[in-house]
C-alpha cells in the first residue's frame, strides 16, 4: 500500500463542474509536485450559441469526454492505470450533472483498480493552488475570483477556510459574461471584454463601485451590470446604436470599476488578516488589469503576490491532484458512497452566500 505521508505519489485528478473536461497526472516526491500531464477539454463552441453555460448539454459532453481525457492524460504522464497510485475527483460544488459524471468515473476507475480515491471541493482546488505552483506555506489570504465564485478565504490548512466575505450576487466572471451579451460580444465574456477595454477610455462612464460604502469585505456585481446596460440603453437612445469606440469605452470604464471594487475589497482583508501573502485563483484572475491593481496592494500592505500561471487560473485537474494529495497524506479516503454536491461550502461556520450563479451554486 502506497505511503502517501512521503513519495513518490502519482494522482490521477479529474474536473467536470461546469464547461470544462479535464484530466491531469501529478507526481509528488521530495522535489515537490510535477505536473506530468494536464488536459483539459472546452466545450465553449458547444454553449456559443445560447449566450452562457447550458447545464444539460455541459452534462453530456463530460459523460462523453472524461474518459477521452484520462487515456489523454495517462499517454502524455508515460503511464498506464497501473502507474496511478491514487484517483482525485471533483465532488462539488458545480453544475451537478457534470459533476455526478466525474464522480462516477471516478468510482468506476477505483473499483477497477482497487486504487484509493478522494472527493475535492472544487473550490478548495483552486485556493490550494499556490501550494502547488510556489510552494506556499499557510496562512495565506486567497481572493477566488471566477465564473461562478469570487470569496476571500484564509487558507489555515489544507482544509482549514475561513471565509472573510465574497459577492451577494453575480460573481466576476458572471458579470464579465453579461456585460459581453449586452454589448453583442461573443461568450465566454471575460477574455472579450477584455481585449475590447484595451482601446477604451475607462472613464468615460462614471459607474459605480458597489458595496465600497460599506464595510467589510463582501462584494455585488449585479447594479455595475444594470450600470452598463443603462449606459448602452442611453447610447442607443441618442445616437441610434452603438460604435465601436462605445463598445470599447464601456468595456473599459466597466473593468475599471471592477478593478476598484475587487482592489479596496482586498486591501481591507489584507489589513484584517495581516496574511504574509496574498493570491489570486480562479479563471478571472487570468485578467491582467484586475492582477496589476490587485498586485499593487499586496505590495503597499508589504504581502507577497502571487498569481498561478494562466493554465491553471481557469478550471483544470492539476489543481484538483493537488488538492487530493493534500487530503490523501492526512489520511483521507473516500468509499463508493461519495456523491455528488451542487453546493459544497469551504468555510462550514460561515453563513451561506446568497444567490446562485449562472456558472454554478455559490457557496
Amino acid at each position: 500500500m502506497t505511503d502517501f505521508a512521503a513519495g513518490p505519489v502519482t494522482v490521477l485528478g479529474l474536473e467536470s463542474s461546469c464547461d470544462d473536461t479535464a484530466a491531469a497526472v501529478l507526481r509528488c516526491d521530495d522535489d515537490g509536485p510535477q505536473i506530468l500531464a494536464n488536459i483539459v477539454l472546452g466545450q465553449t463552441d458547444l454553449h456559443a450559441g445560447f449566450g452562457g453555460v447550458v447545464p444539460e448539454i455541459a452534462a453530456r459532453a463530460h459523460a462523453e469526454k472524461l474518459d477521452m481525457a484520462v487515456e489523454r492524460a495517462l499517454a502524455e504522464a508515460g503511464l498506464t492505470l497501473d502507474g496511478i497510485d491514487a484517483i482525485a475527483v471533483t465532488a462539488g460544488p458545480g453544475l451537478i450533472g457534470g459533476v455526478m459524471a466525474g464522480v462516477m468515473l471516478a468510482k468506476g476507475l477505483a473499483a477497477a483498480t482497487g486504487k484509493p480515491m478522494v472527493g475535492v471541493n472544487h473550490l478548495a482546488g483552486h485556493a490550494l493552488t499556490p501550494r502547488l505552483t510556489d510552494g506556499v506555506a499557510f496562512p495565506y489570504l486567497m481572493l477566488l475570483v471566477s465564473g461562478g465564485h469570487c470569496q476571500f478565504l484564509l487558507v489555515e490548512g489544507a482544509e482549514r477556510f475561513t471565509r472573510l466575505g465574497g459577492t451577494i450576487d453575480d460573481a466576476p466572471g458572471e458579470a464579465f459574461d453579461k456585460v459581453a451579451k449586452l454589448l453583442g460580444l461573443a461568450q465566454p465574456g471575460g477574455p472579450v471584454v477584455e481585449a475590447e477595454a484595451r482601446a477604451g477610455d475607462p472613464t468615460r462612464f462614471k459607474l459605480p463601485r458597489p458595496l465600497l460604502d460599506r464595510a467589510g469585505c463582501d462584494m455585488s456585481f449585479s447594479g455595475l451590470k444594470t450600470a452598463v446596460l443603462r449606459s448602452r440603453d442611453g447610447l442607443v437612445a441618442s445616437q441610434g446604436g452603438l460604435y465601436a469606440q462605445d463598445r470599447a469605452d464601456i468595456c473599459a470604464s466597466f473593468q475599471a470599476a471592477m478593478a476598484d471594487v475587487l482592489a479596496e475589497k482586498t486591501r481591507r482583508a489584507l489589513e484584517l488578516t495581516g496574511a504574509p501573502v496574498l493570491a489570486v485563483a480562479g479563471g478571472v484572475a487570468a485578467n491582467q488589469t484586475l492582477r496589476a491593481g490587485l498586485e499593487q496592494v499586496a505590495n503597499r500592505a508589504k504581502a507577497r503576490f502571487l498569481a498561478p500561471p494562466l493554465n491553471l487560473c481557469t478550471d483544470n485537474a492539476a489543481m484538483i491532484a493537488w488538492a487530493g494529495f493534500e487530503r490523501l497524506r492526512r489520511g483521507a479516503r473516500d468509499d463508493m458512497t461519495l456523491a455528488a454536491r451542487p453546493r459544497w461550502p469551504l468555510d462550514t461556520h460561515a453563513a451561506p452566500m446568497l444567490g446562485a450563479g449562472k456558472k454554478g451554486a455559490k457557496a
